[in-house]
């Protein structure tokens, strides 16, 4: 039996049990796609990421990035983990502050910037598209709670969510949705999940998120901190020219519900490219076996 280097790192982390947790496996090329599903399933993280050789020119480092059910072609938590990952291990090494990531997307820019042991990591997200398909049978109680005149709209950036203004940032933190009901949405639709969001002035963010996928592409009823669909909501709300502040940047607070307290930095660019960035925490680096 292999023994593959692990990371458990602790993503869109002020400090370590406030984020999303990533399973990381290095030098992956032995497993199989089935393995690499069958251990992602048995972490029962939201995702794990594997580094594999990358195969496209101009790729420093190259993901695979599998949920407990599925592989997904990009997921944002994931990707600013990796980076993270191959930054502070030495698989990468920044080039002015610039790697490419290759994942299923594509190829992918991040910026790095700070010491290597504790980078910052700004990564770009795929374009963004507004999909035209009717939402269907939305959620009772997600519609109750929607902003006027906004209805459900499918967004992708390799995946893809239901994006939803709340009415307010109290609706969005009291939310209870049916997870049967959502589970049967979002399937029955071909997307990720739904992402609910809204207005909340703090010192500390600007925006507040909440993101459902307990459908069979997660399976996760609701995702602590989300960079994909974070990513999905900058271009929406650039979209409307109404994008919190006045240097098109943000963050987003998204966790506290389910016990997390997790900050997603959020910039826009004059391109239109989203890039989501935040902290870092390294919880567990150890051995695993499969």
């Amino acid at each position: 039996m292999t023994a593959y280097r692990y990371l458990q790192l602790d993503v869109f982390a002020p400090r370590p049990g406030t984020g999303n947790p990533l399973g990381v496996v290095f030098d992956a090329d032995g497993l199989s796609s089935d393995r690499m599903q069958a251990l992602a399933a048995w972490l029962n993280l939201s995702e794990t990421v594997f580094f594999v050789r990358p195969t496209a020119a101009g790729a420093d480092y190259h993901v695979r990035i599998f949920t407990p059910g599925s592989e997904l072609p990009f997921a944002g938590h994931p990707s600013v983990g990796a980076a993270w990952a191959a930054v502070t291990s030495g698989l990468a090494v920044p080039r002015d502050g610039a790697l490419v990531q290759q994942c299923a997307a594509g190829l992918l820019p991040v910026r790095v910037s700070g010491p290597a042991a504790a980078p910052t990591i700004q990564l770009a997200s795929p374009a963004a598209r507004h999909l035209d398909t009717a939402p269907g049978a939305v959620p009772e109680a997600l519609l109750a709670q929607a902003a006027e005149g906004h209805v459900a709209q499918l967004w992708d950036n390799g995946p893809r969510w239901w994006l939803l203004p709340l009415r307010d940032a109290a609706s969005v933190r009291s939310l209870a949705p049916d997870m049967a009901a959502v589970r049967d949405w979002t399937n029955a639709t071909g997307a990720t999940g739904v992402a609910v969001f809204a207005p909340e002035q703090a010192a500390a963010h600007a925006l507040v998120v909440r993101a459902f996928c307990p459908g069979d592409a997660v399976n996760v009823p609701e995702d602590p901190v989300t960079g994909s669909a974070n990513a999905l909501i900058g271009a929406w709300l650039r979209q409307r020219s109404a994008l919190p502040g006045t240097d098109a940047g943000y963050v987003a607070s998204q966790g506290r519900e389910v016990g997390r307290d997790g900050e997603v930095q959020v910039q826009v660019d004059a391109q239109g490219t989203v890039w989501i960035g935040g902290q870092v925490q390294q919880v567990i680096d150890g051995q695993i076996h499969w």
